[in-house]
């Protein structure tokens, strides 16, 4: 999507367009610092045509355009010079698939060219006024840089404040384990998985909702299931190295933590659930 801006050089303004990351110069505008709006087209045709010109922008196109269609170039330069030769933007786009050059029509229409090309017909037209262009765009140039600051600033105040507000989501963020839970033996590995995420055993969790029907993980969240299947597998990796179940679910807790709040702001798991 272009970005459309003007600058102001020695009381003219000039529209500045911004295409794909790219600058582009409104040719129109600068030849109308020289003598008007009446003959700005001519002007730009007069230059177009020039040897050196056609030299200039043909050598650009080649360090730039991949698309650059050589043998047309080559027909330009070798009549330029010729007072039949007649060269326009258009023309030297549609046959050469320039990309240094761009014909606009609407609101901001007219010809553009690349910064590095708009600055070469300003020599043409006014070396001092290509000098006060060239300041006036670094200025642009800065005011964006200034700007994309301020927008960083104001996105990181953002994140900050996000991170207060997804304190509600906490309820879903393992809690860390008591001295005692990690002490304590469980009868088996699948309580030691419930207790390292879910803070209970299965028999609490019944005892806690004996009106539910089924078991924690039938009402266990999507996130939760995802944790749980990668947690059996790092608790069969730490059983192979001998660690004792008081190691392992600390240390499956402290895993359950970390992915449990990478998972709460994977947008993927709560598609997976319809949200």
């Amino acid at each position: 999507m272009a970005k459309n801006q003007k600058i102001n050089v020695q009381d003219i303004e000039i529209a500045v367009v911004t295409i794909k990351g790219q600058d582009y110069i409104s040719l129109t505008d600068i030849a109308k610092s020289k003598e008007g709006d009446g003959r700005a087209a001519d002007i730009i045709k007069n230059w177009i045509r020039n040897r050196g010109t056609i030299e200039f922008i043909g050598t650009w196109e080649q360090w730039y355009n991949p698309g650059f269609k050589v043998v047309e170039f080559d027909h330009f330069r070798m009549n330029a010079g010729l007072t039949s030769f007649v060269l326009s933007p258009g023309k030297w786009v549609e046959k050469t698939n320039a990309i240094g050059i761009i014909v606009k029509s609407g609101r901001y229409g007219g010809t553009y060219a690349h910064k590095d090309i708009a600055f070469e017909f300003c020599s043409a037209i006014s070396p001092i006024f290509k000098l006060y262009l060239i300041k006036e765009f670094q200025r642009l140039k800065e005011d964006e840089q200034k700007q994309l600051g301020w927008d960083i600033r104001r996105n990181l105040a953002k994140i900050n404040y996000r991170i207060h507000t997804d304190a509600i989501k906490n309820n879903l963020i393992p809690e860390i384990l008591l001295p005692e839970q990690i002490s304590h033996i469980y009868a088996s590995e699948a309580d030691l998985l419930n207790v390292a995420l879910l803070g209970m055993t299965a028999k609490e969790w019944r005892d806690t909702n004996s009106s539910l029907k089924g078991n924690m993980r039938d009402y266990a969240t999507i996130d939760q299931l995802v944790c749980l299947s990668n947690m059996e597998s790092l608790n069969a990796v730490l059983i192979e190295e001998g660690q004792s179940q008081a190691e392992r679910i600390k240390k499956l807790n402290q895993i359950a933590i970390s992915q449990m709040r990478i998972l709460t702001d994977d947008q993927s798991t709560k598609r997976l659930e319809g949200k």
